[in-house]
């Protein structure tokens, strides 16, 4: 699903990670607002059905559906899933795709495994009963995340999609890569990698190195969710990377 942000001039298109949503990117849309006109999406099993198929393929020609309206390229600033998806969509649709931000996100996790990260979220206590027990359960970054991100009803706070779902959406990941679609994009890009990165070790640098009109940027102290974990450095690198869009 698709949400007009506001602002004016080019669009901007934010695409969440696995298990996150739209709302996810609510920090910081205020000054994306002053780049360009800001749109956010809630991809396909988040909080609405998946496809039949739990491909990126279907999950990329889903996000084109649902941004046929918008006229001109967009600049599309995804993190992790939001990320793949991003670029994957720039390969699929050349045309559509103007920019990318890549945030926390590489090619090839071939030979990983979700099995035990599905198991442990299905042990999550849902409901969460308020907002107080969810960030006490996952702490005060990662618990705001899910805050944007669960489904609130009138008993609690409850995962706004299907355990099974991000299993196998994860589980495709480790079956394959991406880099031939990483190779076809020509567009500007900026990728951006936490110190604590999830990614397989090089492979952000790698990409960079492969791509002539990309920069990378490694930011200090940040795990996976740098947008949250170092928001003032990661508005930083973006708006120097907006910018030159412009010169």
């Amino acid at each position: 699903m698709l949400h007009d942000e506001g602002g004016s001039g080019r669009p901007i298109l934010l695409l969440h990670g696995l298990m996150g949503s739209s709302r996810t990117w609510r920090r910081h849309v205020p000054w994306l607002r002053s780049h360009g006109r800001v749109h956010t999406f809630d991809a396909a099993g988040h909080g609405r059905p998946a496809p039949d198929r739990l491909t990126t393929e279907a999950f990329v020609a889903d996000l084109a559906a649902h941004v046929d309206g918008i006229g001109e390229p967009l600049v599309v600033i995804g993190h992790s899933m939001g990320a793949l998806h991003g670029w994957c969509f720039a390969a699929a649709y050349p045309d559509r795709v103007a920019a990318l931000v890549v945030e926390d996100m590489a090619p090839d996790f071939r030979g990983r495994t979700a099995a035990d990260w599905a198991a442990m979220i299905a042990q999550w206590p849902q409901p969460f009963p308020d907002e107080d027990a969810v960030v006490g359960y996952f702490g005060d970054i990662a618990g705001r995340y899910f805050l944007d991100s669960f489904e609130h009803r009138a008993d609690g706070w409850y995962l706004h999609g299907e355990v099974g779902t991000f299993r196998d959406i994860s589980e495709e990941w480790g079956a394959r890569h991406f880099w031939d679609q990483w190779r076809s994009i020509s567009v500007p890009a900026l990728l951006v990698e936490g110190e604590f990165t999830i990614t397989p070790d090089g492979q952000m640098r790698r990409m960079a190195a492969e791509h002539p009109r990309s920069r990378y940027v490694r930011i200090p102290g940040a795990g996976h969710l740098v947008h949250d974990e170092r928001p003032g450095e990661y508005r930083a690198e973006v708006e120097r990377f907006l910018d030159t869009l412009d010169e």
